[in-house]
């Protein structure tokens, strides 16, 4: 009994270590271990953004005008998923040595940089847009933005290499904790820019009254929110959360998400743009509005006219040469109906699938005289005007009837 508790005693005792058989691309500390399956997940959601957004994407690329917001939409598209592949494949390649990682780390902080400045300047635009062009807010917007830039650029030459065993992947880190301004010039950008659109929506509640649910997807204060969370819980991992030691990358574990979320919203808020995106759209409800019948104030761009607050088409009938002819509204078969809506909620680029059969108001009236039988058509007859337009996958055309 003795001995085989002692041979049991033995073996236990020869068993290796896992960390001293596994190589190091496997065997990771905690948090760079947490790091990699987060870096996953900043991924998924890259890759899905990117899946989920090329329906509108393609409708926006298909209009005509080129504002600058339409010109950073595409740049945050392409330029988001590009940056975060690189990086994850850095990240993840085992064969990726220590000095290419020397050569490579910048990157990263860099290109990061520039797409955080894209975002903020989408925000300076749109936020200037909806205060009627405010001097006063485009200075205040402007001047965080341009301090973002300037913090953002310095602290790129504070960065270093994550000390990692060759294959456990290629992380730029912060050489101090004072680097993390490099976030917070941006966080402050977003925070501005959160404040100042709920203010605004709330102001314009004293125009007309909406719930604050429905106010909220209006103006798209759900986007702005999402962009100031995921900001300020990037803050605490730099700020409060203390690294283990030099090899722990536990402060830089939110960064990419918190790009790759801030990118995300802020095209999601350049989709949500009502009307034209050129000045940088307009608002919901302008501030020397009275509330309107119809309530057709959706906060979206939109490739379709909104609803009239008449039924379509319009019968005019008058004699010829009257100056102001009988005008007789032809209801259209629920057409009506969804004019009278509150709010319908949808975004209009990829948001309101035309139906054959919509009917918009004309640009113009297409007169037709029908002259009365023996009497002279110059002096006497019946004109009949029809004003009504068929959308056909997003395309106007005319009817003349």
């Amino acid at each position: 009994m003795n001995s085989t508790a002692g041979n049991s005693t033995d073996s236990s005792d020869q068993m290796p270590d896992l960390s001293q058989i596994l190589p190091p691309y496997l065997n990771l500390p905690p948090h760079l271990s947490a790091h990699k399956y987060f870096y996953v997940c900043t991924l998924t959601v890259a890759a899905w953004d990117t899946l989920v957004l090329s329906p509108r994407t393609w409708r926006l690329l298909r209009t005509r005008e080129w504002p600058p917001l339409k010109i950073l939409f595409h740049f945050l598209r392409i330029f988001m998923p590009v940056e975060f592949t690189i990086v994850g494949v850095a990240f993840f390649d085992t064969k990726w040595s220590l000095d290419q990682c020397n050569r490579f780390f910048l990157f990263e902080p860099i290109c990061t940089a520039i797409l955080l400045a894209a975002c903020s300047l989408v925000h300076v635009i749109r936020i200037h847009a909806i205060y009627e062009k405010s001097r006063s807010v485009l200075a205040g917007m402007g001047g965080l933005l341009a301090l973002q830039i300037v913090v953002t650029a310095i602290c790129c030459g504070f960065y270093r290499v994550t000390p990692l065993k060759d294959g456990q992947g290629c992380i730029a880190e912060p050489k101090a904790n004072w680097v993390g301004i490099y976030w917070l010039s941006a966080t402050l950008t977003y925070t501005a820019s959160f404040a100042l659109a709920v203010h605004r929506s709330l102001r314009s509640l004293k125009v007309k009254q909406l719930s604050y649910w429905k106010l909220m997807l209006r103006d798209g204060l759900n986007l702005y929110g999402a962009i100031w969370l995921v900001n300020m819980v990037n803050m605490l991992f730099w700020f409060i959360i203390t690294p283990t030691g030099p090899e722990d990358p536990v402060r830089t574990i939110v960064t990419s998400m918190a790009a790759v979320l801030t990118a995300s919203m802020t095209m999601r808020i350049i989709l949500a743009v009502r009307g034209s995106l050129a000045s940088g759209g307009s608002y919901a409800v302008s501030s020397s509005s009275a509330p309107s019948r119809t309530g057709n104030t959706t906060h979206v761009l939109s490739s379709a006219r909104a609803a009239p607050s008449q039924p379509n088409p319009v019968l005019s009938l008058g004699r010829v040469g009257a100056d102001q002819p009988a005008t007789y509204a032809v209801p259209l078969g629920g057409a009506g109906d969804k004019a009278g809506a509150d709010w319908d909620g949808k975004s209009s680029v990829g948001g309101r699938d035309h139906k054959e059969g919509d009917i918009f108001p004309a640009d113009s009236p297409v007169a037709i005289d029908v002259p009365s039988v023996g009497a002279d058509p110059a002096s006497v007859g019946v004109r009949v005007t029809v004003e009504s337009e068929t959308d056909f996958g997003g395309f106007a055309k005319k009817e003349k009837n």
